[in-house]
């Protein structure tokens, strides 16, 4: 073989072997999904919301909103947390079974109650869907639906908690009196996601004690042991 022959097959083997490391350099990659949840409703708290839940990695929650009723401040949260496995499987799941909103879900029925402008995502290999609706009478769009808005609620605690520890203490104990009540009620999930806020209130010694086992209440609910 000439010499300029065999230094293009060296480079040809040479560009295969650095493809081959990049492909096998993130393992899984290749395969990565995400599901995404975003709602617009103008006057509510928060008026925007986005929940990006990959097949790997963590979750990203953002929003922009009042963070009170009687707040003229525009307050944008950017959070990244921890989520279980157990729901990301329940969303991969449902997803699918929505036909990875490849189709309309909007019932397009008259006369409803306006809910907020709401859409579902999905990006993943080799498809790829979205489809926005105010109410869906899909199974699992509407499964998707409540454990997101039920998932955004509990990511907001956070979110408020952590800036009334900060700069108004006392706000603390009626925040988890209602936090308290929502998840008696089961429209709170992934408490986890927030842990560490509600540790930190647990040793907060400037807390009042009210408020502290509350906080302790929520990580450590009867019947979780």
């Amino acid at each position: 073989m000439p010499r300029s022959s065999q230094f293009l097959f060296a480079l040809l083997l040479l560009s295969l072997a650095v493809g081959t490391h990049s492909q096998n350099s993130v393992p899984g990659s290749e395969n990565a999904a995400s599901v995404t949840f975003t709602l617009d409703f103008p006057n509510s708290q928060p008026e925007h919301y986005s929940i990006r839940i990959p097949s790997e990695g963590h979750g990203r929650y953002q929003s922009s909103g009042r963070l009170s009723s009687d707040s003229d401040t525009t307050d944008n949260f950017d959070f990244d947390f921890t989520i279980s496995a157990e729901t990301r499987r329940r969303i991969f799941a449902l997803t699918e079974k929505a036909g990875h909103f490849q189709k309309d879900l909007d019932s397009h029925h008259k006369n409803l109650a306006f809910t907020g402008k709401k859409t579902l995502t999905y990006q993943g290999p080799g498809r790829s869907g979205e489809s926005t609706y105010n109410f869906s009478s899909n199974a699992a769009a509407q499964e998707l639906t409540a454990l997101f808005q039920n998932l955004s609620a509990t990511l907001e605690f956070g979110h408020r908690l952590d800036y009334d520890r900060r700069y108004q203490k006392l706000a603390l104990d009626e925040e988890l009196k209602r936090m308290q009540d929502m998840a008696q009620s089961n429209m709170l999930i992934e408490m986890g996601a927030i842990q560490p806020i509600l540790e930190r209130i647990i040793a907060d010694q400037s807390v009042v004690n009210v408020a502290r086992a509350r906080a302790q209440r929520l990580l450590d609910p009867p019947g979780a042991r």
